[in-house]
């Protein structure tokens, strides 16, 4: 179980120095189901958002919701320039699907090809963002409750065992 792997591992002098000198939750860095359920809900969401700065948007939602920072900014990652251009096609498709559009065919790799077709592109693309963000998200935010759940009690029955 993950709770096992983070508890194994010693204190590092260092980092509780530097949590204890710049006040740092400990919540933001705590391992428990909650934390790394609502980290995950959140990392997964931001991570299909196309827009710059995805690791700060996790820091800017930080204080409303408590969860597990690194494990958050890691899911953030997920979209990085080489899963960007098909995770935003995909994206930009279903939300001319929901809208019932028809996607463009002709496209150029140009600047100036987007900048005239901005206006055809950022409406089905952020229709399909929010649908796989929220999608995406609480799945595998419901998914990983589960297995953790799962896990836990399978630990109990195994202890109980003679």
């Amino acid at each position: 179980m993950v709770r096992k792997v983070f508890k194994k591992k010693r204190k590092n002098s260092k980092i509780e120095a530097f949590i204890e000198k710049y006040k740092i939750p400990r919540e933001f860095l705590s391992v428990n189901r909650k934390s790394v359920t609502k980290a995950l809900l959140v990392g997964i969401f931001i991570a299909f958002i196309p827009m710059p700065f995805q690791m700060l948007a996790v820091l800017a939602v930080s204080p409303f919701i408590r969860f597990n920072i690194p494990i958050a900014i890691s899911m953030v990652w997920l979209s990085n320039p080489f899963t960007m251009p098909p995770m935003y096609y995909m994206e930009y498709l279903t939300g001319t699907w929901l809208l019932g559009m028809e996607p463009l065919h002709d496209v150029e790799m140009t600047m100036e090809w987007f900048q005239s077709h901005l206006d055809d592109i950022f409406i089905p693309l952020y229709v399909g963002t929010f649908f796989y963000s929220l999608t995406v998200s609480v799945s595998v935010y419901f998914l990983v409750n589960w297995l953790w759940i799962r896990s836990v009690n399978r630990e109990r029955m195994v202890k109980k065992e003679p």
